[in-house]
């Protein structure tokens, strides 16, 4: 992986003055039923490359999708509710046009003064953004001399403005946000400051097990909690009540424990739970070891005793990668485990990189985002790095060697 990254040219590799520089970021911020933006920590990660350019008198066209819109025009996922945001960051005027594509678009950036931003509408408007159309990607390239990603959490897509584009714009480099994700995660996966503790949660196992198949080569620690465990506890033989059980996955997950077990890596699994008759905020709860969850109850949250173990797994950790909650989180009553989980590892002394199955989002609501060493902006990107695989945007982006700027 660091090869990867090492290799390619970034923002800092290039002449901007004057350059029509188009900016694939990640604007998919969360907007409530008025409107407002209300997390807006993917617009301020990109504001390092944004004032750079301005600062190098390049000509700036950002570009992102909202949403899932399908190729059709819906107002609520327009992007023009990012502007007010981004104007106030940048301290400087940003301008809109509703549309990524066409006569009005080229007009908009043909009249752009060194050191101005255009903002273009929602890339997913277009069905040619996802099915990455060459006629699409071919209008979106006619807009720069120069192509910027600096969109990690859609590195693993093959869409028009992370990939097809690239064929038809040189050079295409990196941005500061995409280089320094790539880093941090090399940082921690790569050539880490050992022992490293990797602690996974979410929903389901099938989500997670190419993920520990690389991880067990990589780690010195695994702790796993969330749904997922419980197909690794049914694996065991044990009755896990109503919690998901991939059930075609009892045998890999089986092998999996084995070969960990013959790699020296030490496999931790929750030793008891909180348990509820339903997952609602007024439901019966106790907590009980993990030999006893009673056939008709569910599991929402690792009980004191897991976070306990948890805990002193961490004591010795220097490098600490987390993917997926510990629970429920979202309902009080279920949040316990993961608010737990999250105050020992900012209370640790390793370097701690977050990221993906929403526990960014748990990080956050605890109130602890300044204390975790990094915070990845990409779910399935980071998940796709854990896995070992390599970022289609990535490897399309120009080599340092094949272009003299």
């Amino acid at each position: 992986m660091k090869s990867v990254i090492s290799n390619k040219m970034t923002i800092q590799d290039v002449g901007l003055k004057g350059k029509r520089c188009f900016v694939r970021v990640d604007f998919n911020v969360p907007v409530d039923e008025y409107g407002n933006i209300t997390d807006d920590k993917r617009i301020r990660s990109v504001l390092p490359t944004i004032n750079y350019l301005i600062d190098n008198d390049a000509k700036i066209i950002l570009a992102s999708h909202m949403g899932r819109p399908k190729g059709q025009r819906d107002p609520s996922l327009s992007l023009k509710v990012v502007v007010p945001r981004l104007q106030r960051h940048l301290s400087r005027e940003v301008q809109f046009v509703e549309d990524c594509i066409g006569e009005k678009v080229q007009k908009k950036v043909a009249a752009l003064k060194n050191g101005e931003i255009l903002l273009l509408e929602n890339l997913r408007f277009y069905l040619g953004e996802e099915q990455n159309d060459e006629e699409f990607s071919k209008e979106l390239a006619s807009l720069a001399d120069i192509y910027i990603n600096d969109a990690f959490a859609t590195a693993h897509r093959i869409h028009a403005s992370t990939n097809g584009i690239t064929q038809f714009v040189s050079p295409c480099v990196c941005g500061f946000l995409m280089t320094k994700e790539i880093n941090y995660f090399t940082k921690a996966v790569e050539t880490p400051i050992r022992p490293v503790v990797a602690i996974l949660g979410g929903s389901k196992a099938s989500s997670k097990l190419g993920v520990l198949h690389n991880l067990i080569d990589k780690v010195d620690k695994i702790i796993l909690g969330g749904g997922l465990c419980f197909t690794f506890l049914k694996a065991r033989g044990y009755e896990v009540g109503k919690n998901i059980v991939d059930e075609n996955m009892l045998e890999e997950v089986q092998s999996i424990m084995q070969y960990a077990r013959e790699k020296q890596v030490k496999f931790y699994l929750p030793v008891d739970f909180v348990i509820a008759e339903g997952l609602d905020v007024c439901a019966t709860t106790k907590i009980v070891p993990y030999q006893e969850i009673p056939p008709n109850w569910y599991a929402p949250d690792i009980g004191p005793a897991s976070v306990a173990l948890f805990k002193e797994a961490l004591e010795s950790a220097k490098t600490i990668l987390w993917n997926g909650p510990m629970g429920v989180f979202e309902i009080d009553s279920f949040s316990r485990g993961t608010m737990a989980m999250i105050q020992a590892v900012v209370d640790s002394y390793a370097m701690s990189i977050v990221g993906g199955g929403d526990t960014d989002v748990a990080v956050h609501r605890a109130g602890e985002s300044d204390k975790i060493s990094y915070i990845s902006t990409g779910g399935g990107a980071f998940l796709e790095l854990l896995e070992g695989n390599v970022l289609p945007a990535i490897t399309v982006l120009t080599e340092k060697s094949a272009v003299e700027v």
